[in-house]
């Protein structure tokens, strides 16, 4: 298999991308041995503060957008995190981590515990793939990156990955040092023990508008797991940065709760993202269908295995409602609720990938369903049903239809731009089409005039 190489359209990346995240190495040995470094926890100081947030009507439809290559050949990109230099840290779940500069991909870590994973060989385009649904590794691998709130000062990158750990494998996220001579061999396990499996690992990771770090579990395939409050599995944990529960996490029922836990009832949670109020939002996978997007509220149960349609959410009114709950299955994976402008018929819209779907989301929120915006029978959907959380009713629109194959990511770079990866080379395509020879890919989402 061919490493990764640059698309062929070499656009400049960002304007403030450049030395600033590679300098400052003679302070490295002073930040290495200080102490931890100091964040403010209020939400009112986050960049995309606005609880007077304009709810959009106009259908997102109404923009025309292309993916711009940025690189290809990557082997199952996972997560993007953008550093507030605007270099932008890319994984791989074949165990690798890197950054990129516009320009090319350098490479920053590959773990020796990360498990084994592997990737299908891309293309060719004029040749139907045999679908292998599962390569080594299942879902797991190296999956969530998130990026220090104050790096470079703090030059801390913290990822989520599959380990092997005494001949078992479990989920933990790891501090690293990337100025380091050697960053993989800076590592610091901030959570551990999360248990993983083949499927529903979960391993969305981002700082929240609170500098909290927040981490989506799967249930790893046992649903039960998602209501032992004691466990990590099938939950959203919030912690700091060094893994400590964070302040103001809710109390929480049964014998012996972990505090870490702000949410469970989770199936396979894989994203993590917050509406301009800091309202956190996450998108799931369900089983057949019935994928979601919710809302969260501290401590709440939100069902899973109990519950995941409309009559089993009315029979149980402890359990909390979904704002978006579906009859066919999107695979809906990693995303962002989009604040920039480089898209304007975007803006304050929830963005996220669909992977069995292989195409892009764009869901509305409005406070009644005659405020959303019109939806199409063939490109749209409305869930404002009686059962749903009613902070809300959601639209959705899909976009890039099988322009991408399966995209695993979106996420909101600081310059106003999306960008997102695929996931074409896990085994898993729908159809012949995908993976194609560049696959898989990182795109800029670029407004066509």
């Amino acid at each position: 298999m061919g490493g990764p190489s640059t698309g062929r359209t070499r656009r400049q990346f960002l304007a403030v991308v450049g030395a600033a995240g590679l300098a400052g190495c003679g302070r490295l040995a002073e930040r290495r041995s200080g102490p931890e470094y100091e964040l403010n926890h209020t939400a009112e100081e986050w960049s995309r503060y606005d609880p007077g947030w304009e709810k959009p009507a106009s259908s997102p439809l109404s923009a025309s957008i292309s993916p711009e290559v940025l690189v290809e050949n990557l082997e199952i990109p996972w997560d993007l995190a953008f550093a507030p230099t605007g270099e932008l840290f890319v994984t791989e779940r074949t165990g690798r981590v890197h950054r990129f500069d516009g320009g090319q991909l350098h490479p920053v870590a590959t773990p020796d515990e990360v498990i084994d994973a592997e990737a299908m060989a891309p293309g060719p385009d004029d040749k139907p793939h045999w679908k292998t649904w599962f390569v080594e590794g299942g879902e797991g691998g190296m999956l969530g990156v998130a990026v220090h709130p104050r790096y470079p000062e703090a030059p801390y990158l913290f990822v989520y990955f599959t380990a092997t750990s005494d001949g078992d494998t479990v989920n933990r996220v790891v501090r690293y040092d990337v100025e380091a001579d050697d960053p993989a061999g800076t590592g610091r396990t901030i959570v551990d023990d999360i248990p993983a499996g083949g499927v529903h690992n979960g391993g969305r990771i981002a700082f929240g508008p609170e500098n909290y770090l927040w981490i989506t579990t799967g249930e790893a395939g046992e649903g039960p797991l998602s209501q032992d409050t004691s466990s990590l599995a099938g939950s959203v944990l919030r912690v700091d940065t060094v893994g400590e529960p964070a302040p103001g996490n809710p109390d929480l029922p049964g014998d012996d709760p972990d505090p870490r836990v702000y949410t469970y009832g989770h199936r396979n949670p894989q994203c993590i993202t917050w509406l301009p109020d800091a309202t956190p939002i996450i998108t799931e996978h369900g089983p057949d269908g019935h994928d979601e997007v919710n809302r969260l509220v501290p401590g709440a149960n939100y069902g899973w295995p109990d519950a995941r349609t409309g009559p089993e959410y009315e029979a149980n009114p402890a359990f909390h409602r979904p704002l978006v709950n579906t009859t066919e299955s999107w695979g809906p994976s990693g995303g962002v609720f989009y604040t920039g402008e480089a898209i304007p018929e975007w803006r304050n819209r929830l963005v996220f990938g669909s992977l069995i779907g292989q195409r892009v989301n764009v869901v509305s929120f409005a406070d009644d369903a005659a405020s959303l915006p019109p939806v199409s029978d063939d490109r749209g959907l409305t869930f404002d049903a009686a059962w749903h959380d009613d902070a809300y009713a959601a639209s959705a629109h899909w976009t890039l239809t099988d322009v991408l194959g399966r995209v695993r990511h979106v996420e909101q770079g600081p310059d106003g731009h999306l960008y997102a990866v695929t996931s074409n080379r896990d085994g898993r395509p729908k159809g012949d089409t995908f993976p194609r020879q560049r696959d898989d890919v990182l795109v800029r989402l670029t407004p066509t005039a």
